[in-house]
């Protein structure tokens, strides 16, 4: 048996092709292997949501992902995608110009996540919010922020844009 596999993956519009051990999680392929370090590494468990990316436009923690299982879809992280994301974007801007940003360390992961929200619900209420941050932890802000920074985003952005 090979202690590595070769895999394909899409991340953020561009192709990747690796040899990997079949047990790395998705996000060891994207920081160690393909050096895209926006996904943070936090709790390793699923509970933190600091390495949150989207496969096919759905949150997933990265770190309970194996990348083997991503190939064949579509990866999208914080650096991305390669062809723009308005919402993505203006999600950015809209968490700086809120203070949403302490130390910066969930922030990729929180971004990632409302983006997911914003696909499904372009207008979400304050507390559709805070169940899409269920599972996130932030020990800076308090939360207010990060709300008024989606809230933000959201009244910035005319759908359709999905």
């Amino acid at each position: 048996m090979t202690d590595r596999v070769s895999v394909s993956l899409d991340v953020n519009g561009v192709r990747y092709e690796a040899a990997i051990p079949p047990w790395r999680t998705l996000l060891e392929a994207l920081r160690e292997t393909l050096a895209l370090t926006g996904t943070k590494r936090s709790c390793g468990e699923g509970q933190c949501g600091a390495c949150t990316v989207l496969i096919d436009g759905k949150a997933v923690n990265s770190c309970l992902y194996l990348a083997v299982e991503a190939q064949g879809r579509k990866i999208q992280t914080i650096e991305g995608p390669a062809e723009g994301d308005a919402v993505l974007e203006q999600l950015r801007r809209s968490f700086a110009d809120k203070g949403a940003i302490q130390c910066g360390f969930c922030t990729p992961g929180m971004v990632v996540q409302a983006r997911s929200l914003l696909a499904e619900r372009p207008q979400p209420s304050e507390n559709e919010i805070r169940e899409a941050l269920v599972g996130h932890l932030c020990r800076c802000t308090g939360y207010v922020q990060i709300i008024e920074a989606i809230q933000d985003a959201a009244a910035r952005i005319s759908p359709p844009w999905r």
